[in-house]
Order: C-alpha cells, then structure tokens, then sequence
C-alpha cells in the first residue's frame, strides 16, 4: 500500500464586495490538497491551502511551489501505515517545515482519509448535530449598506453581531452601533468590533472610549501589528483587546509565551490556516488557558473544506463564546455541503451530500 496524492486550485466568487479596512475582494483562490491509498483511489482525503493576500507570510504565489513539492514527498516517505494514528501523522508534518496554510491543507487531508475519506477530521458532538453558536458578520460598505446587514443578521436569530470597523468616517460607524443600541434595547445583543489595524495610535484610544458607549463586548486588532503601542493600550482600553494580525508568523512556544506576556490582551482569535494549522492553534490555546486569556475561533474565508474542518476542530473543546465561523455564505459558488447556518449559529446535517465535482 503506498500514498498518492495530488493538488488542484479552485478561485471562488464572492457574493459582494467584500470591504475590509485593508480593501476589498471579489474573489478568493484556494488549493485543494488530495490524497489516496494507491489501492483504493476511491477512499480519499482533503484539505485546504487558502492564503490571505496581505496577511498570510506565505504568498499565493508560492503555494503551488510548495504543493508540487509536498506531493512527491508524501508518495515517496508517508506510507499509508503511518495514518493509523494521529501521532504519525503529526510525526510526519513536524518532520516538514511547511508554511501556515500548508500545514493545515496537510493536517485536513490526512485526518480525513485516516477516518475514511468522509470529510471526518475530528470524531466529536459537531457530527453528530450539536450546533456550534457564531456571530454574524457585518462587512464594511456605506452605511445604509451595513445597517441593512445589521438587521438582518439580528432578524436570523443572531445574538452577536462583529462589525469591521476603520474604513468608513468613524462617526458613521458610531452612528451605526447607536442604532443596534437603539433599535434593539430590549435583545441581549452583543457587539464585537474588527478594526483589522486601522487605528493610528494616537486615535485609538480615543476611538475606543467614544465605541466603550455602546456596551462593546471586545476589539479585534485595533493597531497594526507589531505596534510598540499596543501594549499600553491593552492596559488602558476600557474595551478588551483581542489579538488576531499580531499572532501571525509567531512560532515556537517561548515566543509565543513571550507576546501573550508583554501584550497581556484579554482575547486571542485563532484561524488555523494563519495560526500554524491545528497545532499551532492548540499550542495557543494552551498558553492561553495558563493566562486566563480568553479566545475564540475564526474561519479566514476557506470554502465548505476548510470551514468543515475547522468547525470540527473547534467543537473539541468547550464552546461558551460564539465563534467566528458564519462565513460559508460568502461565495455565490462555494462547495455544496452538509454545513448550515441556522438561527446564530453552525450545524451540520448530515442528511445532506458533499458535491466534490468541481475539486479534480
């Protein structure tokens, strides 16, 4: 028996224009990582490798590079023996030094056809129909735009909105957290803010008390990564700061002990495909847990692969926070599959079918 396997990208479209405070998108690639007993072709696993432009250290660029490469490794020194066990796997991708993205592609695509090719990665409740709660995302765009996103998002049972903030006048971004405030008094509704590091930092402080009126639950990235500032303004901001651009490229266990030291942030957000894979996420939760660090997870634009996987992640461990994992509608031609978004929050159906016919 001998591992086979192959890669193939897929560019997915986006079902608006998608605004960040970093510009917008239209269209997403991601590449489709496959692997296979040579006996058995028809039993298959598979991951993947979706970058962000302008965020992930790997570029789009390289992927296919460094897939070409990870494909005649795997059929030359990864037997399909040493899937019997996580420990080989995981044996095997240490053994690699492979680029955030990759190592998840790899991890999903090995896990799966360890547990048949049936797009199981983790063998926990989110299978078996326990839902996991999520917050509604509210993209960047013109005002009337965002509050229409607002209340629908509300109206589909969404009791945690995240608003991506930093891109528009900023008043009229208070103007739009008024209006949740206003509109829906009566709802327990609970607001999260991204500013993806917009803030100059001799704003931010400011911006966020003038944001703390509105009963905000949590900042995401307020300065820019790597900001000599951001620790003070942990200290001083009267909203918890949550890191997510500032966790990307930080690897090993003492650097990572050392950020969460210095930075003291209240939240840490974790997306596997620019944190390290799974492992890199575990190793932050860990840390975190030791520091009373708070943390939730989020998806980075995968298709249904990577959003399946990282839900089933996700739902190994205790889930008391909604996470950021809403983002399976985004694609007007995203892979057909059993996941759905049902009243705040994900499920899988499992009397649904996966359509992998347009993934070679």
């Amino acid at each position: 028996m001998a591992l086979r396997a192959s890669f193939s990208k897929k560019t997915f479209n986006f079902a608006f224009r998608a605004r960040t405070s970093r510009g917008a998108m239209t269209q997403k690639d991601s590449w489709f990582l496959k692997v296979w007993d040579s006996e058995q072709p028809e039993i298959f696993g598979i991951g993947e490798a979706g970058p962000l432009p302008g965020l992930s250290k790997e570029k789009p660029d390289d992927i296919e590079d460094l897939l070409s490469g990870l494909v005649k490794t795997l059929s030359k020194d990864l037997g399909v023996d040493r899937l019997q066990s996580d420990n080989g796997i995981y044996e095997f991708i240490n053994s690699t030094s492979l680029p955030s993205s990759v190592i998840f592609a790899l991890e999903t695509a090995l896990l799966d056809l360890k547990n048949n090719g049936t797009r199981t990665i983790f063998q926990n409740s989110f299978l078996n129909g326990q839902s996991i709660p999520i917050n509604g995302l509210v993209w960047m765009g013109g005002l009337d735009f965002m509050l229409q996103q607002v209340s629908i998002k509300i109206d589909e049972g969404f009791s945690c909105i995240k608003l991506k903030i930093g891109g528009l006048n900023f008043e009229k971004e208070l103007d739009i957290l008024q209006f949740i405030r206003r509109k829906y008094f009566r709802d327990v509704i609970t607001i999260r803010l991204d500013a993806n590091g917009a803030f100059k930092p001799d704003q931010a402080l400011h911006k966020i008390m003038d944001c703390s009126r509105y009963d905000v639950h949590s900042i995401e990235q307020p300065l820019k990564a790597g900001s000599p500032f951001l620790q003070e303004l942990c200290k001083q901001s009267p909203i918890p700061v949550a890191l997510d651009e500032e966790l990307i490229g930080v690897t090993g266990r003492s650097n990572k002990i050392e950020l969460l030291e210095k930075i003291k942030p209240s939240f840490i957000i974790l997306k596997p495909t620019l944190h390290g894979g799974f492992m890199g996420c575990e190793e932050w939760i860990s840390l975190a847990n030791e520091r009373e660090i708070g943390w939730w997870i989020t998806s980075a634009l995968e298709s249904n692969i990577g959003l399946n996987a990282i839900a089933q992640f996700t739902a190994n461990y205790p889930i008391n926070t909604p996470q950021g994992l809403g983002t399976g509608s985004i694609y007007t031609d995203n892979i057909p599959s059993p996941l759905q978004v049902k009243r705040g929050a994900l499920r899988y159906n499992s009397q649904e079918n996966w359509d992998l016919s347009e993934i070679n």
